[in-house]
């Protein structure tokens, strides 16, 4: 049994859930979800089981919070976190030998979209959805203590950037670093030259991947805030088409999530052209992702593939930007 597995079981007892609820694994990337089953009752929720290391309690409990203002505000349907019998919402559980936060969430129905299917629909919609959510984060007055991790190039692609250096990457060998160290310098620049006024930059998802979407009907739920923090409002477009931000349909998408963000919230021509920098600023911090987190069974499907995607990526937008 993994230490996960160990805190997973251990947490079932804080929250009013009977002897018979169990906890079966369903994802691991950042932190381990599973799905709890209680038959005696007939709930089912989601449990995340931090990574050790990656958030502290308060930053948690503040993921939580805007959480709490999107759904009271009818912004997005997002899970509500359950309380633990001591009333507590991020609950330090000890077992296997370690100490980790856990967070029970409402189950939520949907189905992930599927990067086969045609996306052109959704992505319209997305690009409303992200319009909502960053017009709510404009005008809402942050609570004392909020604290979220703040996603620009120095803590993506720095030296001690959060997911490890892209330079780790796998696959990263001599020709790989030169061009994709070209790519961080130009990405560098035209960031810098973007700037980081409100106008451009606040609280954002920053992990819209298709993974985190739920499609039931014609709704369409959002989960997994865990990476919720301070960076560039385009850069939710990015996120979105994390993996496959080489299939030859992203220009189309890109133009339909701009299509929808306008219906929703302002965006300008220039900003919208810019859109491609994101992309190419989100595939080099996953090569990062893939390097360091070898432990993700999605990790360690791409493997060094996804640095030979990226380069060729890499060629095709230094190409056009300087």
């Amino acid at each position: 049994m993994s230490v996960e597995d160990a805190i997973a079981a251990a947490a079932l007892a804080r929250y009013d859930l009977s002897p018979e609820a169990t906890a079966t694994l369903v994802n691991v990337s950042e932190n381990a979800t599973y799905r709890v089953d209680d038959p005696a009752t007939g709930t089912r929720a989601a449990l995340r089981v931090h990574r050790a290391g990656y958030r502290d309690a308060a930053e948690i409990e503040s993921e939580l919070r805007w959480m709490d203002a999107l759904r009271a505000e009818g912004v997005v349907d997002a899970p509500r976190a359950i309380a633990a019998r001591d009333g507590t919402r991020v609950a330090g559980v000890a077992a296997g030998g370690e100490r980790r936060d856990v967070v029970l969430f409402e189950w939520l129905d949907g189905a992930m979209p599927s990067p086969e299917d045609d996306l052109t629909d959704g992505f319209r919609m997305l690009g409303a959805i992200s319009a909502a959510l960053h017009e709510h984060a404009r005008r809402w007055p942050a609570p004392d203590g909020f604290r979220r991790p703040r996603w620009e190039h120095a803590t993506m692609l720095g030296p001690a950037a959060a997911w490890g250096r892209w330079q780790d990457g796998l696959g990263v060998g001599a020709e790989e670093l030169a061009l994709l160290g070209r790519l961080d310098e130009v990405l560098a620049r035209r960031l810098a030259a973007f700037g980081t006024g409100p106008e451009r930059f606040g609280l954002v998802h920053a992990d819209l991947r298709l993974a985190n979407l739920l499609v039931d009907g014609g709704a369409v739920r959002v989960i997994d805030f865990d990476d919720c923090g301070w960076s560039w409002w385009l850069y939710d477009f990015a996120t979105a088409v994390s993996f496959f931000e080489d299939d030859p349909a992203v220009p189309a998408l890109a133009a339909a999530w701009a299509e929808g963000y306008r219906t929703v919230a302002p965006l300008s021509a220039a900003d919208e052209a810019e859109l491609e920098t994101f992309v190419l600023l989100r595939r080099l911090l996953l090569v990062a992702w893939v390097g360091s987190h070898q432990h993700a069974p999605e990790a360690q499907a791409l493997g060094a593939a996804f640095t030979a995607g990226t380069c060729a990526l890499a060629e095709s937008y230094l190409s056009r930007f300087r």
